[in-house]
């Protein structure tokens, strides 16, 4: 267990339920979890096992029904609104399965959005959208818009756009899901870069392939963590 002081996500008996019309269903049911300052978690696990029920409470998408979520130091369930709206912009990037991006903005304005709502000046937006476009080697395309570029090209963006505000914290769910192989080979090697530099990535996944290139793997099954391994990829490669 990592302490508070270096602890990204720390999670204490967290309990998820939904109404359904058969009743309460448990999605979660007491997990614990650390995760530390610069780490690589692959979450794991079949349809239905509770995985991405689990990545929405720690991109405070949702509230849990009860237990404890500690982000960045913050217990979550004491901020109001605002707080934690802030608290997820500065501490989280997202980045998705089905890339997300604005159709008819350009990739340098898709990848500027986020400081929009932190109040930036527009110059300094466009620099640090143009940097962040460059390090995920896409600088030419600037002005280009999104259909113009490949699907691969397209999570490069959403990549840039979720590191735009320089987040601690990188959750991507399937991240490769709508790519070819080798494409999201391409990806997978790019978060391992940004988790070279001290980015910690929380990534789910269902494909092995693509949860061997995480330090950690986090297996759920039926709302329950049911393996915890830490990988040595150097062996493996």
């Amino acid at each position: 267990m990592g302490t508070m002081t270096d602890s990204v996500i720390r999670i204490e008996s967290l309990y998820k339920s939904y109404e359904t019309s058969a009743g309460l269903f448990p999605a979660l049911k007491n997990v614990d979890l650390c995760i530390a300052s610069g780490e690589f978690v692959a979450v794991m696990g079949p349809s239905g096992s509770g995985k991405s029920t689990f990545m929405n409470l720690l991109g405070c998408l949702d509230k849990p029904s009860a237990g404890r979520y500690v982000l960045d130091g913050r217990d979550v369930a004491n901020l109001g609104k605002d707080e934690l709206a802030l608290l997820r912009n500065r501490t989280i990037g997202f980045v998705f399965q089905g890339f997300n991006l604005l159709p008819r903005m350009t990739l340098l304005e898709n990848v500027s959005l986020p400081l929009i709502y932190c109040g930036m000046e527009r110059e300094e937006r466009r620099r640090r959208a143009r940097e962040l476009l460059a390090k995920v080697g896409l600088e030419d395309k600037a002005d280009s818009m999104p259909n113009k570029i490949s699907g691969g090209q397209q999570q490069r963006v959403a990549i840039a756009r979720a590191l735009v505000n320089r987040p601690r914290l990188l959750l991507a769910d399937e991240p490769t899901g709508n790519l070819d192989s080798q494409t999201g080979e391409e990806i997978m090697a790019l978060f391992e870069a940004l988790n070279r530099e001290g980015i910690t990535i929380v990534l789910v996944t269902h494909e092995t392939e693509i949860a061997r290139h995480a330090k950690r793997q986090v297996k759920f099954h039926d709302g329950r963590i049911v393996g915890d391994q830490t990988t040595h990829n150097e062996v493996a490669a």
